[in-house]
Order: C-alpha cells, then structure tokens, then sequence
C-alpha cells in the first residue's frame, strides 16, 4: 500500500471509511441475528460425515507490491498442505472501498472468519458486535513464550475497555521524522535532538530564493500525520485519561504554535497547503526541503537520493517528552464465523509464518516481532534499525491520553477536522481559533 509515498495504500486513504462511521451502525443495526459460531467439536462432527475439510475465508489487505500478494497467497498454501483438515481460501482485498466492503459483508452475513484491516477497524465492529475475542489465542502465544517476543505495547494495544484481546499484531506503522543529510552538511547544521534545533535546523536549510525550504508536509488529502506527532511528542493528546476531550490541555496549545511559528518564520515550504503525498515526496527527493515526518519506506521510495536520507532521533519536547503516531495493524476474527477455532488455528500459525511477508514480499510496514526485525533483510536497513530503537517504543494511538483502542478511533483520526486544522495552521491561521473547530468536531464524534 503506498502510505503517503511508501509502495503502498495512503493512510488517509486508509481513513477515508472512517466518515462512514454512522452508516456502519446503522447497516449493524439492520443486520439479522447469525447464528452461533459453530464449536470445534460440532465442525469436527460435521466434517466426519462429509469428509471434507472445514472451509475458511481470509481476507488480506493489499500491504505492499504484488510480490506481497504473491507471498500471501503462497503461505496460505503451505498452510493447507500442513492442515488437510482446513482449507483456507485467499482473498487480496483492496484498500478502495474497503470499509464499504466489510459493512456489505457484514450485513449481508457474508463477512470472512478473518481478515487483515485498518488499525481501529476491529475496535468499531466488535463495538457493534460482530468481531470475535482472542483472548485464547494471546493466552496460548503467552504459553508458548511468544508473546514476549512482540514489541512492548504491540499486543495490549489490540486490548478493549472490557478487559478482551479483539486482534492480534502482524505489523506496525509508526511516524518518524526524516532529514536529507546532504542538505544540513551544505548548512553546517546536525541532526536536531530538540524543538529548539528543529527550527534552527529548518531556518538554517531555508534558502531567501525559495529554492530550498526546511520542513515539508502534505495539507491536502493528509492524514494530518504532522499534528499527531507534535502533540504526542509534547506529551499531548485530545482526550484526558478518563476518554473525556481536552483540546485546549496547554500541551496541545503549545505543540500547534511550534507548529504555526514555522509557518510563519517562513521555513516551511508555501507550496504545503495544496501538497498531496505524492507532490510531497517528489518535492523531497529533488532536494526542496530538508525535514519530513514520514512512514518507514521513503528511503525506498526515494531510491536515488536514499543514501542521503536519514533518520532522527525523536525530538525531546520542551517538558522532556517524545512520541509519535504509531498503528498496530492487526488480524481479527468475525462474530458470524463458523469457523472461529479453525480461524485462530490459522491466526496463531501466521505469527510465526509471516516473516516471509517482509522476506519476500516486500512489505512496507514494520515488523512487530523483535525476533524477526534482527533478520539480515532489516540489519542491513540503517533507517529501519533505528526506527525499532528509538521510535517505537514512543509510539502512541490517536487516543492518547486515554489508554486502549475504541470504536470513536476510526473518526478521530479520519475524520475532516484534522485535515481543516493542519490547513488553517499552513494559512496563518490564529492557533485557538482552529482549535475550536477541533473541539467541536469531536464533541460531535465522542457525543460529550
């Protein structure tokens, strides 16, 4: 999927579902009962008269190049051939339409026994009941000393209010800032380590003939991945602990007007606010800003100046916190499955299987297992190493301050008032006024 330059799907495309929030509920509420999912001794006892294998269906998200597919399609049939008792079927499913997609089936009680999504996607349909706990599954991973090879956090972030695992981690996705080494050596600057190098990074690479800025960000279309990581890396965030909003916690305040000095000092490029991703990364790669908040693949996206790429530390904010916007992308199993012992079977081998995604299928996201990310295929990626120690461990959902993931989080995150904010930011906008807007839009999605 281009996230936003990556060789993969855009992680505003990745939200564009999230405005369907409402019709998802109401296609829920017209859902006719499913009957209960069968037991493993009822599916065992039903094959035992036809013989046949218990049928699955696994609906995989496009995470990568076609080779990703291919590698996809590829460990489901190993897994048939060590499994004679479960036949898997695979399906590519594509990010277009693709909240749409699972409503329909949902409704429809044509819904697979499990699926790859978006990272809130399990939250917002176990909300409406239709997605399986996993607590079984995370208890045997557990048992069998797997789960302590998982990244801290990866595993408890897929933990809803109610106490139950709903998913399981296959990948991350995480925010980092980039800088063009090339460019700070020409200005006699180092990578910045705070908010206060930041700009003096950014002021130093800016050139009076607008040829070259010091920061660059998309401002339409965007995922608004910029704000997320100012708040978190300031110890911000919308909601308060107890999931109640707080906007205006001065936090969040001071992070925005970071954000509008650069604007307004003039080192951040003017031709942001009607950037999209794509315009983004090209401008980047011709050497026309030297700082970006990106995903992990744009060195590789990029690969003619990839070498002169490189990854910072997180910034210390000015209270001495660090964080970024980070996604566990996950598995989960249907309510209306049939099939959910076989389903987790499937679940449980794929932990361990799906290095071959990253080993052979090129995929753009990072893997959650520490094992697997000290593999030759991730040594050998400078950038990457870097990003597993220092940035991960700071990652934090788009409901920070309030722990866990919950059902509000796909229209958090997706919805238009982000896209508005980080507009009115990159047109000088007064930082309180733009807030107001924030406030209202998620007093509107969070009901209070």
């Amino acid at each position: 999927m281009l996230v936003e330059g990556r060789n993969s799907v855009s992680r505003r495309q990745f939200l564009q579902g999230a405005a369907l929030i409402g019709v998802s509920v109401a296609v829920a509420a017209c859902v006719p009962p499913t009957a209960a999912p069968a037991t493993s001794e009822q599916a065992a006892a039903g094959d035992a008269v036809t013989g046949a294998p218990v049928e699955i269906d696994y609906w995989d998200m496009v995470w990568g190049p076609p080779e990703y597919i291919d590698t996809g399609k590829k460990l489901i049939d190993q897994f048939n051939s060590e499994h004679p008792e479960i036949k898997v079927t695979y399906q590519s499913t594509p990010w277009a339409n693709w909240y749409e997609t699972f409503v329909t089936a949902i409704g429809s009680g044509t819904a697979p026994d499990i699926s790859t999504g978006a990272a809130y996607q399990a939250a917002d349909f176990y909300n409406q009941g239709q997605i399986a706990t996993v607590d079984d599954v995370v208890d045997d991973l557990k048992n069998a000393g797997k789960l302590e090879d998982f990244f801290p956090g990866a595993v408890d972030r897929l933990r809803v209010a109610d106490g139950h695992y709903i998913a399981v981690p296959w990948a991350i996705d995480v925010r980092i800032i980039f800088a063009r080494q090339d460019l700070l050596d020409a200005a006699g600057v180092s990578l910045p380590t705070t908010w206060d190098e930041f700009k003096e990074v950014a002021k130093a690479t800016t050139k009076t003939d607008g040829s070259q800025y010091g920061y660059i960000l998309v401002g339409k279309q965007t995922s608004a991945q910029d704000i997320w990581l100012w708040l978190f890396d300031n110890g911000g965030g919308w909601f308060k602990e107890d999931g109640t909003i707080d906007v205006f916690y001065e936090r969040n305040v001071e992070s925005m007007e970071f954000l509008s000095s650069l604007v307004k000092d003039g080192f951040v490029h003017p031709g942001s606010v009607g950037f999209t991703g794509d315009d983004v990364t090209k401008t980047y790669g011709q050497g026309g800003a030297a700082l970006m908040i990106w995903n992990p693949g744009i060195p590789d996206a990029l690969p003619d100046v990839a070498d002169k790429i490189v990854v910072t530390s997180p910034p210390t904010g000015p209270h001495g916190d660090q964080g970024t916007i980070s996604w566990i992308n996950n598995r989960m199993i249907y309510s209306q499955s049939k099939a959910q012992e076989q389903a987790k079977t499937l679940m449980k081998w794929l932990v361990d299987a799906d290095q071959a995604l990253w080993l052979e299928g090129n995929c753009g996201q990072l893997t959650p297992r520490q094992s697997f990310s000290e593999n030759k295929h991730f040594q050998d990626r400078p950038h990457l190493q870097k990003i597993y120690a220092e940035w991960l461990a700071v990652g934090k959902s788009a409901g920070e301050r309030a722990p866990g993931i919950w059902p509000e989080l796909n229209a958090v995150e997706g919805e238009g008032y982000m896209n508005t904010l980080i507009t009115d930011i990159l047109q000088g906008k007064d930082v309180n006024e733009s807030l107001q807007k924030v406030e209202a839009a998620l007093k509107g999605i969070m009901k209070q």
